[in-house]
């Protein structure tokens, strides 16, 4: 915990999103009162998606922080608010395209489970 996931459009390869990550983990550790070492991030590159009528001139790039529950509603809308201007300052706009820029916070299950080996 937390698990995050980042879905982000193709045309967004030019961005480093290692260094993404690495500036998402302080955020989520200071907003949500997580630990930094438990903060695992996977990025996942979608070729495919449309958007309204125009699919070649937008990009997508959501965020979803799976976080055990407890966290008030203000925490969470604190949290998804720096996220997303995050992304702003990471994601550099390309010519022709329009940015869409997301985040979430959603808690795990009761069922969660995980182990470290």
């Amino acid at each position: 915990m937390p698990q995050i996931t980042v879905q982000r459009s193709a045309a967004l390869d030019h961005i480093d999103w290692e260094q993404f990550a690495l500036a998402l983990h302080p955020v989520v550790v200071e907003t949500a009162a997580a630990r930094i070492e438990a903060c695992k991030t996977r990025i996942l590159r979608h070729e495919d998606e449309v958007v309204g009528a125009e699919p070649e001139r937008h990009a997508i790039v959501n965020v979803s922080l799976a976080l055990l529950p407890g966290r008030a509603e203000e925490t969470k809308a604190k949290l998804t608010e720096a996220v997303v201007e995050l992304l702003r300052k990471h994601v550099e706009p390309v010519d022709g395209l329009t940015l869409h820029l997301s985040a979430e916070v959603r808690e795990l299950d009761a069922s969660y489970h995980k182990a470290v080996v």
